[in-house]
């Protein structure tokens, strides 16, 4: 079979890749290797309760946003997204405070939380909104870092403004460097900082860029929206789209090796079958992606996808359940984050997000039930072997339970249906090898200029997903699926919306 491209993975960048490829009237394929559009992004079903696999909490999708401006470029209608006052709540070893959307309301809220510390929690905040309202200036145009080719240089030259040059001095710091300028260093207010950070950027405020941190801490103010039915009515809007200009969509098509022959693309598949393609499009992460290509192809892209391969990534472990509404406090936050440790880990069910199915969110759950879905960083090292991993499993869900009834104190009484999402589970659904979630971690060795390029250096290789520019979430995996689309359609010669 021979498609102009061949795209593998059925996740949001490669189907935001796909349709914005099929509506030029491009021969493509996506191929994906489970039952279900949407990568992590995707769900599952257990009788009557939907459950989102991983991401839950929806940006980009405010007048402007990446999501908002990329479903009308391809004239698509939009999920039925509702915009979040309270983005979070957030329980803390010292208190409960909630995370708003409105600036002024959020700094008030930390005020009241952190008093001794107002001031200067204030100043800090004024001086990361005005590095992320740079930032956000800078990337509207959509430019990929780090530039790899002509069009890159002049696509970033383009984006440049007036208030650009600002950002110079922050390239070399992290959000830590921010910290301690303003006095925080050591401060409690730290700890929800961080839990902040290692939802968005895979990492803590120490070593967190601070370019990047201080866009992540903006956009959370730009809106941030619960998804009716969860983020996978996005990946499938986008599989709808690009069907509809013609795209062949193939479920359970698990691409196990690449090759290129005589000009051509070979990816064969689980069962022997040969796709073949002008081009091949990856949006799986860079360690599975190493392991398909065939020793020329990996000596063609040079080291620096080998060494980003090496790098240590996080695993996660979630607890999928169904619970009875009446169990639920009243005017409990959909989203919640537990933080249970005093000294700040972020791991190990000491950080446990909280997602919860909206009242009326009968796409998830039948009347008087929601579905809960409950998620911690874990250190993949920690099941390396079967006996920690069967051992490990139980007492981690056992601390997350304990964890979760700080948000929701009888949730032992009114669980009706769990499931463990240990990280070889992730494994089996989404083919992300040992589990690993969240792309690389946004550190100054792997942000902005030091990022993987979606050219591989391969002429018709390209990549997108959270392994390259500009790194996880939904908005930015979506924004790798445009750059490969751009990148192919300026290759062509072809005109691009």
């Amino acid at each position: 079979m021979k498609s102009d491209i061949l795209i593998i993975g059925g996740g949001i960048s490669g189907l935001t890749a796909a349709a914005f490829l099929a509506e030029r009237g491009l021969d493509i394929t996506v191929a994906e290797a489970s039952n279900e559009w949407g990568g992590c992004a995707g769900k599952f079903n257990r009788g009557s309760f939907l459950f989102p696999a991983g991401a839950t909490l929806g940006m980009g999708f405010e007048g402007g946003g990446i999501h908002h401006r990329l479903l009308e470029k391809l004239h698509i209608p939009f999920p039925n997204a509702k915009p979040l006052s309270t983005v979070m709540g957030i329980h803390t070893p010292s208190g409960y405070l909630e995370y708003k959307q409105d600036r002024q309301q959020h700094l008030h809220s930390l005020s009241e939380a952190f008093p001794e510390s107002a001031a200067r929690i204030r100043s800090f905040y004024k001086e990361i909104w005005k590095i992320g309202a740079e930032v956000k200036k800078l990337l509207g145009t959509l430019p990929a870092l780090p530039p790899s080719a002509f069009m890159d240089i002049a696509d970033l030259m383009a984006s440049l403004k007036p208030g650009t040059l600002t950002l110079l001095p922050y390239l070399a710091k992290t959000v830590g460097h921010l910290v301690k300028k303003h006095g925080l260093h050591g401060d409690p207010f730290v700890q929800l900082l961080d839990a902040q950070l290692i939802d968005s950027m895979q990492t803590d405020s120490a070593g967190c860029s601070a370019i990047m941190g201080a866009y992540a801490l903006t956009i959370y103010h730009e809106g941030a929206f619960y998804i009716e039915g969860g983020l996978n009515q996005l990946g499938e809007a986008m599989a709808i789209s690009a069907e509809k200009y013609g795209a062949v969509l193939k479920k359970r098509t698990w691409i196990k090796s690449v090759r290129k022959h005589n000009g051509l693309f070979e990816a064969e598949d689980q069962k022997g079958r040969i796709l073949t393609a002008d081009h091949v499009v990856s949006t799986v992460p860079v360690q599975n992606f190493l392991e398909l290509l065939n020793e020329p192809l990996i000596r063609k892209m040079g080291r620096r996808y080998v060494q980003k391969g090496e790098k240590k990534q996080w695993g996660t472990m979630t607890l999928y359940l169904a619970i009875r509404e009446e169990i639920i406090p009243e005017n409990a936050p959909l989203f919640q984050q537990v933080l249970t440790d005093k000294n700040g880990a972020m791991a190990e069910g000491a950080h446990l997000f909280l997602s919860l199915s909206a009242p009326g969110d009968l796409i998830r759950a039948p009347k008087g039930f929601r579905t809960l879905n409950v998620s911690t960083h874990t250190d993949l090292s920690l099941w390396d072997t079967k006996e920690k991993y069967d051992t490990y499993k139980k007492t981690l869900r056992d601390r997350m339970i304990s964890g979760v009834k700080k948000a929701i104190p009888r949730i032992e009484e009114g669980i009706e249906k769990e499931e463990i999402g240990a990280p070889k589970a992730w494994e089996r659904f989404t083919k992300r090898k040992n589990g690993m979630v969240g792309g690389i971690p946004q550190t100054l060795e792997h942000a902005l200029f030091n990022s993987l390029s979606h050219r591989t250096g391969v002429k018709g290789l390209w990549v997108c997903g959270d392994s390259v520019f500009p790194g996880a979430g939904t908005a930015g995996v979506s924004v790798s699926g445009y750059h490969v689309y751009r990148s192919i359609m300026r290759m062509m010669g072809k005109k691009y919306l």
